[in-house]
């Protein structure tokens, strides 16, 4: 408790600025992290308020409006009184890849300039992107939009990581990885005591690593338990640009070319080829959906020789044609329909 004691005079304002069809579970985990911290501590060291483009309302994707505080011309005044934030964090959903406000940029950018730490959760590092500020910077964002992200900001060093902090900017996840950064945060102000009686009132085992993995391991994931099989599929999506033969496959798994195909249909029930050329259309599918990159440029980025060919093997799996998928442009992530082996 001295710890605690010694830094009683710790407060903290937050800035929530919410995009429309912004996701609720990283913010509520954010919101609620920071409220149980300031009832373990018995005063509010940490202020928030909820911030949007205009003033108005916000609709989550989840379809709940949530009134807010401020407009981001009212922040921009904040900055050069009391009410200054210590950090702004942009929390945003789905179809973030469409949202494009200048004004937006520009106060995040002079927010920045003034030294207020900027973070982001689920997708806000995109928006973070767009206003130029994660160049040469590491970040996190949301694996289903990880491809298109990459692509449409090669200048940015974004991984699949639960959150990044690099310097004063805070990138995370997005779902629970909030909870884990913000957990972070508190530890920094208040140490480590603090940070497990909040996890307690959570029921929170621990603060997991910003290096812990977002999906789920490939072996829980596909319902798979071939250690071989497993490298090579770990294999195949490290390399999904430039696809790698069967035979590099099979010298890389140290397996003949007769083995892997056995084993693909043993446990995949299709071929290594007719696998691999799945996970190709899979990333296409969300830079479709996720970038405005051309389709020839989508066709390429995932192994493609001519868009052609890339065509037609994804109105194969998915039933439309990737302009089409462009087209109607909400991406729904469903599975593509069961192939049959190759």
């Amino acid at each position: 408790m001295s710890v605690i004691s010694d830094l009683r005079g710790t407060r903290r304002t937050l800035v929530f600025f919410l995009v429309p069809e912004f996701t609720l579970l990283p913010f509520s985990a954010a919101v609620e992290t920071l409220r149980i911290a300031n009832r373990m501590l018995g005063y509010r060291a940490y202020e928030w308020r909820l911030c949007s483009a205009d003033g108005e309302k916000v609709t989550c994707s989840a379809g709940i409006g949530m009134e807010v505080d401020t407009s981001i011309a009212q922040e921009r005044k904040y900055l050069g009184d009391e009410k200054r934030p210590n950090m702004v964090l942009v929390c945003s959903g789905i179809d973030v890849e469409a949202y494009d406000n200048r004004s937006v940029n520009a106060w995040l950018r002079e927010t920045h300039n003034r030294g207020v730490a900027l973070g982001s959760l689920c997708t806000g590092a995109h928006i973070l992107a767009q206003a130029g500020l994660l160049e040469g910077r590491r970040c996190a964002i949301h694996w289903e939009n990880l491809p298109g992200f990459a692509e449409a900001f090669p200048q940015a060093e974004v991984y699949a990581d639960l959150y990044e902090i690099d310097g004063n900017i805070y990138t995370c996840a997005g779902g629970t990885a909030s909870l884990d950064m913000m957990l972070t945060l508190i530890g920094e102000d208040f140490g480590e005591n603090l940070v497990s009686r909040i996890c307690e009132q959570q029921l929170t085992d621990r603060v997991r690593s910003p290096h812990d993995r977002q999906r789920l391991p490939l072996r829980a994931r596909l319902g798979v338990q071939n250690a071989k099989v497993l490298s090579i599929i770990e294999l195949m999506e490290s390399h999904l640009a430039e696809p790698l033969s069967l035979v590099e496959i099979a010298e890389e798994a140290d397996l003949s070319r007769r083995q892997v195909e056995r084993l693909f249909r043993q446990e995949m029930g299709r071929s290594p080829a007719r696998y691999y050329l799945e996970i190709r259309l899979d990333r296409a599918r969300h830079l479709l959906v996720q970038s405005a990159l051309p389709v020839v440029e989508v066709a390429v980025a995932c192994g493609f020789v001519s868009a052609s060919h890339f065509s037609k093997c994804y109105r194969e799996v998915y039933g439309r044609s990737p302009q089409q998928e462009r087209a109607g442009r909400k991406p729904t992530l469903a599975s593509p329909k069961p192939s049959v082996a190759a």
